[in-house]
């Protein structure tokens, strides 16, 4: 069912980033949360594998949200907050499955306390996230607006926005060769996230023989570093980019993945209780401020197709997570996983000396165009505007 549950999300972030490029993310955000929400709401029906399989399939599709979570921000904020934007919107939207999860645990004793058995208190408790996904998906619609200078369809009808190809949005986000090696180092991060979700209590349990409880209470701190650490891998890429510009941003996306997988390597070899604690949470800090990192460059690799762009980039995590999963399961021991683990995310770090993005400084040479402004990431402006202005 996690199989099938990833798949529908990559699927979902690939479909929905050239969209979101036509429609703007409001409409896209309601018609998923709203949707999603009715196979949430179904959780407490399933009977057996098959139908848990088919269910998650289409749960996934409540993670294609995150694709016009990043755009929106991308399109709401300056260039100069963009990546401290994208960051904690990115970071909370994780903290809250762990959310989730405390206040379902929560709602099932006023169950208990009612005479419900177990397996149907937490049955019925599943219809609460599936409630609250869709009366947000409505409140997104009727109180919200798809840019600063308003939605999409109205700059259309005014003639203030051309119409959008989704296709040759997706095709040009596509072939971007920047796009790719986002997508690889963003699978190096969230994927690791991810796996890290799945594969951190079972290591403890089996590393340090601690009992199920405590080891999963020892792998959810890993989670909980969203609350801040995603932000800071934002906020580091801003304020350099406010001194070196692009290069600015592309050496903190370097640092944050060669700390990352040096910490995995560590994190491998520590025997100690304690201090395998310790280097996970520093660990988990470095993969999520690189998460927050990634995101702040990828509103710059071409702004006429940040939907598909950030689309396919966020479809890198879950791959990422693909691939360390099948490392985990057919290696021998979680301890090899790692190192292999460790090693991958080292490779991507240095895939930044080949980013190379028109109008800005690479890792290693070039500069700054000094005319690009510093102005919101806006929406594309209708061929001949300017001409008429002048």
């Amino acid at each position: 069912s996690s199989i099938t549950g990833v798949a529908g999300t990559i699927f979902m972030r690939f479909l929905l980033g050239p969209q979101c490029d036509k429609y703007g993310a409001r409409v896209l955000f309601t018609i998923v949360l709203c949707v999603a929400s009715i196979p949430t709401a179904c959780t407490g029906l399933i009977q057996n594998a098959a139908g848990l399989a088919v269910l998650r399939l289409f749960i996934g599709i409540a993670g294609g949200s995150f694709v016009m979570c990043q755009y929106w921000s991308s399109r709401m904020f300056t260039k100069e907050v963009v990546g401290t934007a994208n960051a904690l919107v990115g970071g909370w939207g994780n903290l809250g499955g762990g959310v989730t999860q405390i206040v379902m645990g929560t709602l099932l004793f006023p169950l208990f306390k009612t005479g419900m058995s177990a397996e149907r208190a937490w049955r019925t408790v599943c219809i609460v996230p599936a409630v609250v996904a869709f009366f947000t998906g409505v409140a997104v619609q009727f109180v919200s607006d798809d840019s600063p200078k308003g939605n999409y369809k109205d700059l259309k009808k005014h003639g203030n926005m051309p119409e959008v190809s989704a296709a040759a949005s997706f095709r040009s986000g596509a072939f971007n060769f920047n796009t790719w090696i986002l997508f690889m180092q963003y699978g190096c991060s969230f994927g690791v996230e991810l796996t890290m979700n799945n594969a951190a209590a079972l290591y403890f349990r089996q590393e340090f023989n601690q009992t199920t409880e405590a080891a999963a209470a020892i792998a959810s701190i890993f989670g909980w570093m969203n609350l801040f650490a995603r932000g800071i891998g934002g906020y580091s890429s801003d304020k350099m980019n406010a001194k070196m510009g692009m290069r600015g941003r592309i050496i903190v996306q370097t640092v944050l993945l060669s700390c990352e997988g040096a910490m995995v390597l560590i994190f491998a070899n520590t025997s100690n209780l304690a201090g395998a604690i310790v280097v996970m949470i520093v660990f988990s800090i470095f993969v999520q401020a690189a998460e927050g990192s990634t995101y702040g460059i990828v509103p710059y690799v071409n702004p006429s197709c940040t939907g598909s762009i950030a689309g396919i980039v966020g479809a890198g995590g879950n791959a990422g997570a693909v691939g360390f999963g099948l490392a985990f399961r057919q290696l021998e021991s979680y301890k090899d996983a790692f190192i292999v683990m460790g090693c991958v995310i080292l490779i991507s770090a240095f895939l930044s000396l080949l980013i190379r993005i028109k109008g800005h400084a690479s890792l290693l040479c070039g500069s700054d165009d000094p005319n690009i402004g510093k102005s919101a990431l806006a929406v594309p402006e209708p061929e001949g505007e300017d001409d008429d202005d002048a």
